[in-house]
């Protein structure tokens, strides 16, 4: 029988809503956030981006075709996670273990049985806020208010050795930089025939030079951009010296390297359904995001803004064409569309092609 042992999502403005609890068996403080994805979620509690926050989806039902390790786009970094209903009982050929055991496997708190509409309006009104996932409502929500997803947040999801993926037959390398790397995007480079030296964050420009790759990957990742002040200072010394691109987290800091800025926003793109236009070619494309802070205005010297949102005309993409490097704020390796922008790849063949 399922388990009804009550739960409750306090907010850092006071406000509580009253669920039940699922996965560990244990509290969290964390940047509660939503996210639109109508499937998925396997992706989702997978992606390091999401490190140091409570993820709600605002898709209702969750866990109904089970989890599938193999589906993993890497470790599973989030703090809580807080769905409508879960399905306790999954119906897929390919399902291993229901969300609630993933959860518990992974020490990662749930709640379930809130309004995630409710909170989701509330949070599009008031912005992101911090939040708690606990047994008992605490009267002082002092810690609430004053939590921050650590700056130590990348060196956390980030790998600690130095693998290699290679293809059946070599014909670029790609050293790719994980600041917390979703697992298809090594995939991407190796069907196109890289072999992929994914190293950790802190690896110094000098020691990625020395492997004298063809270009260089920045990865997507969790927390502030502007936290990172090493792996910005290596960005700025890599710039213009190999082909380069870069998704999300590593748009964000490859904009700070060439002197622009960054910004939270009011309360992010998370979702597998985000319109973005290609001011070169005029074409919109639906991608697949995960951000709460944008390059802003103005650009860096040098820079070309490509891409915006649809929405809301913020900066999803920018060339810098005399330092031969682009960099998407969307996922390219992600399947909305289903594959609309996948094509940015070809294009970083295309730059190590020519040399």
């Amino acid at each position: 029988m399922r388990n009804r042992k009550k739960a409750y999502l306090v907010l850092a403005d006071g406000t509580v809503y009253q669920g039940y609890s699922f996965g560990a068996d244990a509290e969290c403080t964390g940047e509660l956030v939503f996210t639109t994805g109508m499937c998925g979620y396997m992706e989702t509690l997978t992606d390091p981006s999401y490190g140091g926050q409570i993820v709600m989806q605002t898709f209702p039902l969750i866990g109904n075709y089970g989890i599938m390790p193999s589906d993993a786009e890497g470790g599973c970094f989030l703090s809580g996670y807080a769905v409508r209903e879960y399905c306790d009982t999954p119906s897929n050929f390919r399902c291993e273990m229901t969300l609630d055991a993933y959860l518990k496997e992974n020490g990662i708190p749930g709640i379930y049985g809130i309004d995630t509409r409710e909170i989701t309006r509330r949070i599009r009104e008031s912005g992101v806020m911090n939040a708690r996932i606990c047994a008992d409502v605490p009267e002082d929500l002092s810690a609430i208010r004053q939590y921050r997803v650590p700056e130590t947040v990348v060196a956390e999801v980030s790998r600690e050795n130095i693998t290699v993926s290679s293809p059946e037959e070599t014909k670029y390398r790609v050293v790719l930089i994980d600041y917390g790397a979703k697992n298809n995007i090594q995939r991407e480079l190796v069907k196109r025939g890289c072999e992929v030296t994914a190293v950790p964050f802190d690896t110094s420009a000098e020691d990625i030079l020395a492997m004298n790759p063809d270009g260089v990957m920045l990865s997507n990742g969790p927390g502030d951009p502007a936290d990172n002040h090493y792996s910005i200072a290596q960005i700025a010394k890599l710039l213009g010296k190999k082909p380069m691109f870069g998704i999300c987290l590593g748009h964000q800091m490859t904009a700070l390297a060439a002197g622009g800025t960054t910004a939270k926003m009011r309360y992010g793109h998370r979702g597998a359904n985000q319109p973005v236009r290609d001011l070169v070619t005029g074409k919109t494309s639906i991608t697949t995001q995960n951000h709460g802070y944008a390059v802003q205005d103005p650009l860096p010297e040098g820079a070309q803004l490509r891409f915006v949102n649809a929405n809301d005309g913020t900066c999803e993409g920018i060339d810098y064409p005399d330092r031969r490097c682009f960099t998407v704020q969307f996922h390219p390796e992600a399947c909305a569309g289903p594959k609309d922008t996948g094509y940015l790849f070809d294009r970083f063949i295309a730059m190590m092609k020519e040399g």
